[in-house]
């Protein structure tokens, strides 16, 4: 590191703290040369590879923004979206890795936004695992309806579920009497 006043390489840290959720390490430094003393601060960087095979920089509002999208009409409110973009981020941090494929990015939404909504779940699951069938959307609810401790939640998926289909349905059948 270089001295901003003398330009010398030589430092030594006189102390060091974390900030910003862990992200930054701010280190108070001491020129050994001029005596001065200066901070800096350190940040890790967490690189998403992206299909194409380009990279680039973690961001926790493109998460965000990919499941609002899931989230419409749903009760989840923005604190609750940055605490799942929080909690996506240090599930790929925890494992040390700099660089993490777009895959695991979508792995790691799917566990803590199944917490928040399961509708919302639902439809993030079904774009994130191409869901083509309708087979795909009873497995999925199936394996939701197994979890013990979402039981009231289920019976909820299933009837929101059941709205939109006899909605989606009633609406197929006027479209069907007008042609």
């Amino acid at each position: 590191m270089l001295c901003p006043f003398c330009r010398s390489e030589d430092s030594r840290v006189v102390d060091s703290r974390s900030g910003q959720d862990g992200t930054l390490i701010r280190r108070r430094r001491e020129c050994t040369t001029c005596n001065r003393r200066f901070t800096t601060s350190e940040t890790s960087i967490l690189m998403i590879i992206k299909r194409s095979g380009a990279t680039e920089p973690f961001s926790r509002e493109k998460v965000i923004s990919g499941v609002s999208k899931a989230c419409q009409g749903r009760p989840v409110n923005d604190d609750d979206l940055a605490l799942l973009a929080q909690r996506v981020e240090e599930t790929l941090r925890s494992d040390g890795q700099a660089e993490v494929e777009a895959q695991e990015v979508g792995m790691a939404i799917l566990a803590p936004l199944r917490e928040l909504d399961q509708i919302a779940y639902l439809r993030f699951a079904s774009v994130y695992r191409s869901f083509s069938t309708l087979e795909d959307f009873e497995g999925e609810i199936a394996l939701l309806r197994a979890a013990p401790s979402n039981t009231a939640n289920s019976q909820a998926v299933a009837n929101d579920l059941k709205s939109e289909t006899s909605s989606s349905n009633s609406n197929n059948a006027r479209k069907s009497l007008v042609n």
